[in-house]
């Protein structure tokens, strides 16, 4: 597969799930599935969040197949929503499978193994080796954290700071960037160290994509901005360079507003607001930001579905479709803002029940007892149009919608896993 850039998003939606039911996690025999196969299809589960983790480690048993058998963003970003399934629950066996999984890629004395930065994707599972180094506090995370750390202070940037999304696209910001860079610093400021670097850089990120690409008054934001969109996006060397097609040659902008593309950075913004100092002289700034993009995600939520549409703020158009994946990012980002104070509960609580009831609808139990998610697309990059992003292939299971809905359930079903512990 390719589009505007060629064989970085092919190197996107590459893996792929290979369904399997298995009778072992990391820490052995802990669960016998293998009844499951004749099984009817399900009813819904009690708890959305422990089903869809239980389905996803009986989906990556420890195999060269696995969709978790690869560095990848979506390595990090499904393992972070398992993380916050096994803190709810207090089941260690979430963490060993967190642990099995990283332990593919970091030896003994914390190397990673053949892992390459050409890209800000590739730098997110950073957060979750951190996060094996605050339960573990074995020194060998704390390196190889250290190296993806570093890995930024010789990343391509544009004139203002702002990181280009790959080192193949020359300029190009992309939202999904936002997040994959900033999770690991974010993280790594938090917990290791370098926290002003960390934080002023984080800042740096969120500012500067704000700064280019804003809609308007609304709040929400354009997939990607390139600053010199006449500048050539390289695919290989076989291949000529061809110019950024997707972006405007006059603002260097993209189309429109991309349902997962704004969830990323929905995310990234609670997220960094979580860990950032009361006293960060850039705080306000990125607060504003947030609470501005929340208003714009209130008012652009479906009011019959409780989803968002795949392009936002075009709801009103008959092709238009709500998207499970954004959603769910949606649903997590203005959750975590209640839970942290940063919004009112009288005014968003609705909003976040309306989304948790619409990304449920798009879930289902299969006859194997395990967790499909519907309605959303996989590995999707910048597009050139409106058409593109509405008419791009939906997968059941798509990488990110399944952790979106792993992130957005686990938060709105803590209080309930907490009183069960």
């Amino acid at each position: 597969m390719e589009d505007a850039s060629g064989l970085f998003c092919y190197n996107r939606v590459f893996w792929t799930y290979v369904p399997m039911i298995a009778t072992l996690r990391s820490t052995g025999t802990l669960l016998a599935l293998a009844w499951m196969a004749h099984a009817a299809p399900r009813a819904a589960p009690k708890s959305w969040s422990v089903a869809v983790a239980d389905s996803i480690i009986s989906r990556n048993p420890g195999t060269p197949r696995d969709r978790l058998a690869r560095w990848s963003y979506v390595t990090g970003y499904t393992l972070n929503g398992i993380e916050m399934v096994a803190r709810s629950t207090g089941d260690p066996m979430y963490w060993d499978f967190i642990k099995r999984v990283m332990d593919q890629f970091i030896d003994e004395k914390g190397n990673l193994k053949g892992i390459r930065f050409e890209n800000l994707d590739n730098t997110m599972p950073g957060n979750i080796v951190v996060g094996l180094y605050e339960r573990t506090h074995e020194e060998r995370y704390r390196t190889a954290a250290t190296e993806i750390r570093q890995t930024f202070d010789r990343f391509p940037r544009n004139s203002d700071g702002g990181f280009w999304h790959s080192q193949s696209l020359p300029g190009e910001m992309w939202v999904d960037g936002v997040f994959m860079g900033q999770m690991p610093l974010i993280r790594y400021g938090h917990s290791i160290g370098d926290a002003e670097y960390c934080f002023n850089e984080a800042a740096r990120q969120i500012t500067s994509f704000a700064r280019h690409a804003l809609k308007g008054s609304s709040g929400l934001y354009y997939h990607a901005w390139a600053e010199k969109p006449e500048l050539p996006v390289v695919i290989g060397s076989h291949r000529p360079p061809t110019p950024t097609h997707w972006a405007d040659p006059k603002t260097g902008l993209s189309s429109d507003v991309w349902s997962e593309g704004l969830g990323w950075y929905s995310l990234i913004l609670a997220e960094t607001l979580a860990v950032m100092p009361k006293d960060h002289p850039r705080r306000g700034e990125v607060l504003g930001i947030y609470t501005r993009l929340a208003a714009g995600l209130k008012r652009t939520q479906d009011p019959k579905s409780g989803r968002w549409f795949q392009v936002v703020d075009k709801g009103d158009r008959a092709d238009n479709w709500t998207d499970n994946s954004g959603s769910a990012m949606f649903t997590y980002s203005i959750e975590r803002g209640i839970e942290l104070g940063l919004l009112p509960q009288a005014e968003y609580g609705p909003v976040v029940s309306k989304g948790y009831r619409g990304i449920v609808e798009n879930a289902k139990v299969n006859d194997q007892g395990l967790v499909d998610i519907y309605s959303a697309c996989e590995g999707l990059c910048v597009q050139a149009s409106y058409d593109a992003y509405i008419n791009y292939p939906k997968a059941v299971n798509g990488n990110e919608a399944v952790a979106g809905f792993l992130w957005a359930t686990a938060i709105v079903e803590k209080p309930a896993a907490r009183k069960a512990k």
